[in-house]
């Protein structure tokens, strides 16, 4: 039974969804700002939300964003649920700097982090 759960189990991270107030805003942000390319999208009208799916790489091989737009919905903000989307950049403190000059703010200023693995890592 283990050896079937090791063949069977999921292999990569397929996308990571997040809702958007507006999926044309959110574009100005990961295409044009972060360089990301959109690869489709959808409209369910029977679900009342469209999706548009975001990323560096193929979908068919790497992970991308999903932006979720209710029809219906408010307004989103940031939830304690929400974590973090982890990219991957050249030079960390020349991309912040470049995003800050196009009026991105952030949270937290890009560094190492303050706290350590219990298992050292």
């Amino acid at each position: 039974m283990k050896d079937h759960f090791m063949k069977a189990r999921p292999s990569r991270i397929l996308h990571t969804m997040l809702r958007v107030n507006s999926i044309e805003n959110s574009l100005k942000f990961y295409r044009d700002l972060l360089g990301m390319t959109e690869f489709r999208r959808e409209d369910y009208p029977t679900g009342q939300f469209k999706l548009c799916f975001v990323g560096y790489g193929s979908e068919e091989s790497e992970s991308v964003i999903e932006l979720t737009e209710n029809y219906d919905a408010t307004e989103y903000h940031h939830s304690d649920k929400f974590g973090h989307i982890a990219l991957e950049v050249n030079e960390i403190y020349g991309t912040c700097n470049a995003l800050k000059q196009r009026g991105v703010s952030f949270v937290r200023e890009p560094g190492p982090m303050t706290h350590t693995a219990s298992n050292g890592g």
